[in-house]
């Protein structure tokens, strides 16, 4: 008897040791999320209507007596970043941020006129919450300049020393710990079931190798930069063989990863539809058509809804257009607000 009641308070020191993670969400503990089996999943609310719709996908075409069974092979899923599995309200995409200070911030750095006025303009525009693709083509210019020279290495660290800076308008957030606990459980349930994992994001590509290197995914497609040889200059790559001495570094823009650019993109980098599509507003919408539409096997879509405005900075007009579009659309709705049981972590509040 004795024994069974220490194995009892061990068996509940354990599951109590588990549960508090949602206390501390560092990025240790992000890359420590196990799901497995639907009984794993603890960041969701009880009753959440979008979590059993997509165990009740997984269960079936997973299950090789089903006639909806998706061979491994084929079992690919996508995932938008920012505002899907991670924050983009505080107050907009970090990597978007990380420039602002590069530029306009670095004591270390010294920009050109021309970037800080790009600079000045993409800060502008996301604290008048007016962003527009002119906007955007500005910081994709500027952030090539701003980070050109570096190697692959230098940005990386760059950018973890980034993540470590206090995610505005939260108390206790770090950028690099932004993520949306209940949806890294969902990359987890996947991977358990054999799905290939990409996300597909406008974010930079090398900020997101960095940021992201924490989850179990496949592959990250983004916003990207070229590389070059320090010595190469303007001579084409076909003309050019790298010399001992050459640094491989980054240059010039290539691509925005949004809209029609996602489909593009993943066409090329995936070449196979994929089944499975998240995002959270229309601007998902060509990468989540592209996987739905004409694919020979059963689909399903995920949108992130932004209505918590207690948690998070829910923004209830978007809020509501995204809905409409899911109903519209046949897409499956995920509430912050109703089906997240915790998004950062309870100790995670927004600032007063």
């Amino acid at each position: 008897m004795k024994r069974k009641i220490l194995a009892a308070i061990a068996a509940g020191l354990i599951a109590f040791s588990s549960f508090s993670m949602v206390d501390a969400a560092t990025r240790d503990e992000i890359s420590a999320i196990q799901v497995k089996k639907p009984k794993d999943f603890k960041f969701w609310a009880k009753n959440s209507v979008a979590k059993q719709k997509l165990i009740e996908y997984v269960t079936d075409v997973t299950n090789k007596k089903s006639k909806n069974y998706i061979p491994v092979a084929d079992r690919i899923a996508v995932f938008d970043v920012d505002g899907t599995i991670a924050c983009e309200t505080a107050p907009f995409c970090f990597d978007f941020m990380m420039f602002v200070h590069r530029a306009l911030d670095d004591p270390n750095y010294i920009a050109s006129a021309q970037d800080k006025a790009n600079a000045e303009a993409v800060k502008a525009a996301i604290y008048n919450k007016n962003m527009t693709n002119d906007v955007r083509r500005k910081h994709c210019e500027s952030n090539a300049n701003v980070f050109a020279g570096m190697t692959a290495e230098e940005f990386a660290d760059y950018t973890k020393n980034y993540l470590k800076t206090p995610v505005e308008g939260f108390n206790n957030l770090k950028v690099g710990e932004a993520f949306y606990l209940p949806m890294i459980e969902v990359i987890s349930y996947l991977k358990a079931n054999d799905f290939k994992i990409y996300l597909v994001s406008g974010a930079d590509r090398d900020y997101m190798r960095t940021s992201a290197e924490i989850l179990p995914v496949d592959g990250m497609i983004g916003t990207d930069y070229k590389y070059v040889a320090t010595n190469q200059g303007e001579i084409d790559g076909m003309d050019y063989t790298l010399q001992p001495e050459d640094k491989v570094i980054r240059g010039n823009f290539i691509s925005k990863d949004i809209n029609m650019n996602k489909v593009s993109n993943m066409a090329r980098e995936i070449g196979k539809k994929p089944v499975l599509a998240f995002g959270n507003s229309s601007g998902d919408s060509s990468m989540i058509n592209f996987s739905m539409r004409g694919n020979k096997y059963r689909t399903a879509a995920f949108l992130v809804i932004c209505d918590d405005v207690e948690r998070e900075f829910g923004n209830m007009n978007k809020a509501n257009k995204c809905i409409k579009l899911a109903d519209d659309s046949g897409w499956i709705k995920i509430s912050m607000r109703d089906d997240f049981k915790t998004i950062y972590g309870d100790n995670v509040t927004r600032e007063k």
